[in-house]
């Protein structure tokens, strides 16, 4: 649905995060295979068996910790201290971005779970984790926080509008795996989720049309396909997954016939003609600091906000100054002013940047080597190891309002399945030897030169 179309439809349906909801809960009882928890635990009895050819869910019988307010500010103080990171890695590339660090953020601290001694370090590192048990408890707290800002809300006029905003996580792991206990139990309780049984040995694709189909759903269809073909294979073992949606309206709604192309400057220096958006708006807040000005833009209700900041010169230089505390500080100084006239570009966009580089060079390249990463608190079976970070983001904006959706994907592989693949391009002159292999006797020889003369 395009933005703009048919803003305040209800449906009369359970929404996704009541499903949701309802899912982990007979998740809990319903599991495939149970997990209980007991006393006297021995090596074998904290791991999970999820052998056979049982479908259905691997899942920790644990009550939900969905933290308080007092576990948020630490996991917010570590979401912005990441979000500056990734974007100035991702700033390095010219064009457009798009990315929900939010969503790679909750991917990787549910990956991160499963991980020990150097591997896991550098992930709390790039994470900014404040502990892993804070961490977990303040992702749990602002999720559902984030989460109550959905539903229908009252404009400052008095009209009402619906805000759309679903948060959902997933792990896809491989049937016949032997998981541990104590690493589905941490994503069970801070993360609600499950593990979904799959076969990516022998069902590879298969695997990937339910992450896909998943992720599509949660999505709203704005990120159809978060796995694209050929990224897994029979080494996969593990697939974990975050996916965002959001629709929300304006608080102010700009006028349609007030939009009209208008010349727009890229980064090169060259000019096109945008759609540009203007208003005169009473709710809108203003600030500014050294090198940029920022206006804050609430959505309908004001709980949800999009703040757009312009630089004074060059965006590039202020995008390499950013980190967490000029980015808390562009999204708090905005102030309430009498009227802002505001002229702003409608855009519409979707970018899918592999994060495997940026994570490497922000500080977590362990995670990526297959010879020393170290995730044995996910199982004990083979040698995990963190094959691709994938990241796909959908954002929409015009005169009614955004529309944005995102999804990461982390993929795991299992190194010591088999040995790594040895790929031999046989394109130029090559020696052949046709012979009896218990003796080595050979029967043939020869040299291909031009295989295509006869």
């Amino acid at each position: 649905m395009e933005p703009g179309a048919d803003w305040d439809r209800r449906t009369v349906m359970l929404t996704r995060r009541e499903v949701l909801t309802s899912l982990g809960w007979l998740g809990a009882v319903l599991a495939v295979p149970p997990v209980l928890a007991g006393c006297g635990e021995t090596a074998a009895s904290r791991r999970v068996g999820a052998g056979g050819s049982s479908p259905g869910l691997a899942l920790a019988n644990v009550s939900r910790d969905l933290g308080g307010a007092q576990d948020r500010p630490a996991a917010v103080a570590a979401v912005q201290a990441f979000t500056a990171d990734l974007y100035r890695q991702l700033a390095a590339e010219q064009g457009n971005i798009v990315c929900s660090p939010y969503s790679v953020a909750v991917a990787l601290a549910m990956t991160r779970a499963g991980a020990r001694g150097r591997t896991g370090a550098e992930m709390d590192a790039v994470l900014h984790s404040p502990g892993a048990q804070t961490f977990d408890q303040g992702l749990s707290s602002l999720t559902r926080l984030i989460e109550s800002r959905a539903g229908r809300v009252e404009r400052f006029d008095g009209s009402h509008a619906t805000i759309s905003l679903d948060v959902a996580n997933s792990l896809w792991g491989q049937r016949g795996t032997t998981w541990e206990r104590p690493f589905l139990e941490r994503l069970a309780r801070y993360y609600g989720t499950g593990m979904r049984l799959v076969d990516y040995i022998g069902q590879t694709d298969k695997a990937r049309t339910l992450i896909n189909g998943w992720t599509a759903d949660m999505t709203h269809d704005r990120i159809p396909e978060i796995i694209p073909p050929d990224i897994l294979d029979e080494l996969t073992r593990l697939v974990l997954v975050n996916a965002i949606y959001l629709k929300a309206p304006w608080e102010e709604t700009f006028l349609g016939s007030m939009t009209k192309p208008q010349p727009f400057t890229r980064g090169d220096g060259s000019r096109v003609d945008a759609d540009m958006m203007s208003g005169s708006l009473s709710l809108a807040s203003f600030g500014a600091g050294p090198g940029w000005r920022a206006a804050r833009l609430p959505y309908a209700g004001g709980e949800l906000a999009m703040t757009v900041v312009v630089p004074d010169g060059s965006l590039t230089q202020l995008e390499g100054s950013l980190d967490a505390d000029r980015l808390a500080a562009m999204l708090a100084v905005p102030r309430p002013v009498d009227a802002l006239v505001l002229h702003l570009p409608k855009w519409r966009f979707r970018l899918a940047p592999t994060l495997n580089d940026p994570l490497k060079a922000l500080g977590m390249p362990t995670a990526f080597d297959f010879d020393r990463a170290e995730f044995s608190a996910m199982t004990t079976e083979g040698h995990l190891y963190i094959k691709a970070v994938l990241h796909q983001a959908f954002i929409a904006v015009d005169e009614h309002g955004t529309e944005a959706a995102a999804a990461t994907a982390v993929i795991m592989d299992d190194q010591s399945a088999g040995p790594p693949p040895v790929i031999l391009d046989v394109d130029r002159p090559f020696l052949f030897v046709i012979h009896d292999v218990e003796t080595a006797t050979p029967l043939f020889i020869g040299r291909v030169d031009d295989p295509t003369t006869s």
